[in-house]
């Protein structure tokens, strides 16, 4: 068997582990409940934290202010095509099957079984908070999502028929509408701090509305869920129900909205998350005018400028968006962007990191023309680009560089611990690489070189070295040892890997 069948069968065994490797600890929406149910509630006395005390002694005062407003969010869906008899749209078998069910559990609160005789459906369980006074209600998406009616129950027993107004995926976030009813207010989720004091309220397990306590542990944590992800951790317990509550401050406002749990057995263990009030209530705004949003689109692949990369493209700090690929037609391909290119503004704000960058893109309206900062070969300058509208479909950049490989093979990078050799017809075949892909293939990664530490991975393609293309590893090679000359700290290398189009910054010093 050839090095290269061995590689092949390595890298698609890479890709399955990174898609189902998880830790035992998982991240599961509040709003499903797993197995728990009143049959595990178990009598115990907490202990209160130290340090941790309510505005002259207790929280009653603000529970009293928005508790009223809190909501309880029951819907009806038709059961999944293939669904078993318990209702659970996964047979179990498949160890996909199993990773889904483990992460997202069931969809809602196990409800008895539908007699035969009626047409199969399923209950789901969330909560949600009145916004506006005509009856304007905010939930998670994931707590509708599927659903064909949904009911609303209020904190005195009420029940109540809501609409669907309009819902978004991407920011997890649903507006709903009833009657008129008492409200909460938004609060500055921007003011929050780690160690401010935090209300999380909802209906865990439909055990009717509950108030639990704690603080903001971190800002701005990434749960890899959606494009937007920037969560507030809390400490304070919120479990499978309480998906779409209001996070409150001190003074009775909302914060966050309650989301999502870190967990190794679907309860809660101090590790929760919610979505910053001020993320939302953006988006709430658009969906109470129209029912849906329309998402900016650039058309660029980024990633971090860590300081490696910086110092290889001769930035004095990191930061920005790094452009590893841009998309053939897209606005970012007519404006002139460029593969390379690290993006430090758009439409006037600062973009400190790639979030920065994909939210500011897509909280700007499709056909708007924006300027963008950008450093490009050592100099800062000014692009205009057309922003166009993103649809689900949007396909990330692919290389489509010409040519046909040289004879040059198994060159040696000593100073990176790299072993590159060129694209046969054999090779193409064995990595599944189209037929103009140009570049040098990573034979060989010495373990104990700076090229291994910084990721490089046997397989890996690398198509320009400090934004040079190269077609060969003779080519490679040589602009290594040239960028080694120069004085620089680290090489810029952009790689191709499976699906993907990554810049990797490799120092000579490690090497």
């Amino acid at each position: 068997m050839s090095p290269f069948s061995i590689l092949r069968r390595h890298r698609v065994a890479a890709l399955l582990g990174a898609a189902l490797i998880i830790s035992p600890v998982v991240v599961s929406f509040a709003q499903n409940p797993g197995n728990a149910g009143l049959s595990n509630v178990v009598a115990t006395t907490q202990t209160p934290v130290a340090g941790i005390t309510a505005p002259n002694g207790s929280f009653a005062p603000v529970v009293a202010t928005t508790k009223p407003a809190v909501v309880t969010v029951t819907t009806v869906m038709k059961a999944q095509p293939g669904a078993t008899d318990d209702g659970s749209p996964f047979d179990g078998n498949s160890p996909f099957d199993q990773y889904f069910q483990q992460f997202f559990g069931d969809q809602g609160i196990p409800m008895p079984k539908t007699p035969p005789q009626q047409a199969p459906r399923q209950e789901a369980l969330g909560s949600g908070f009145i916004v506006g006074s005509d009856g304007t209600i905010v939930t998670n998406n994931h707590v509708i999502d599927g659903a064909t009616s949904i009911k609303v129950t209020l904190d005195d027993g009420t029940e109540l028929p809501a609409k669907l107004v309009g819902h978004d995926a991407k920011n997890d976030l649903a507006v709903l509408k009833v009657k008129p009813l008492p409200t909460v207010k938004w609060g500055d989720s921007d003011k929050l701090m780690t160690g401010d004091q935090v209300l999380a309220i909802g209906n865990p397990f439909g055990i009717g509305t509950t108030v639990t306590a704690g603080i903001v542990s971190a800002r701005g944590r990434d749960l890899h869920s959606g494009p937007f992800d920037d969560f507030i951790q809390i400490d304070a317990p919120i479990n499978h129900g309480n998906s779409g509550g209001p996070l409150v401050d001190v003074k009775g406002d909302v914060v966050g909205i309650n989301t999502a749990i870190y967990s190794p057995n679907g309860g809660s263990v101090g590790v929760g998350f919610a979505i910053p009030s001020d993320q939302a209530q953006k988006v709430v705004d658009k969906l109470m005018k129209g029912g849906d949003i329309e998402y900016g689109y650039l058309g660029v692949q980024i990633q971090p400028v860590t300081q490696d990369v910086a110092s290889a493209i001769g930035l004095d700090h990191p930061g920005g968006a790094l452009v590893a690929a841009v998309t053939d037609g897209s606005p970012a391909a007519k404006a002139g962007i460029e593969t390379g290119d690290v993006i430090t503004g758009f439409a006037g704000q600062e973009i400190k990191d790639p979030k920065d960058l994909s939210r500011a893109v897509a909280d700007v309206s499709p056909g708007s023309k924006e300027t963008l900062s950008v450093w490009r070969n050592g100099k800062a300058m000014q692009i205009s680009a057309d922003v166009g509208r993103n649809a689900e479909d949007q396909k990330t950049a692919s290389n489509d560089e010409g040519g046909k490989p040289s004879a040059e093979q198994g060159l040696r990078v000593p100073s990176l611990g790299l072993g590159l050799t060129d694209l046969t017809p054999d090779i193409r075949e064995q990595l599944n690489l189209a037929d103009n892909q140009r570049g040098a293939v990573v034979e060989r990664v010495n373990p104990d070189k700076a090229a291994s530490a910084a990721g490089i991975e046997p397989g890996d393609v690398i198509v320009a070295v400090d934004r040079t293309p190269v077609k060969n590893a003779r080519q490679a090679n040589q602009a290594i040892a040239e960028a080694g000359k120069s004085g620089r700290k680290s090489v810029l290398l952009l790689v191709d890997r499976g699906d993907a189009q990554i810049f990797v910054a490799v120092p000579f010093a490690a090497g």
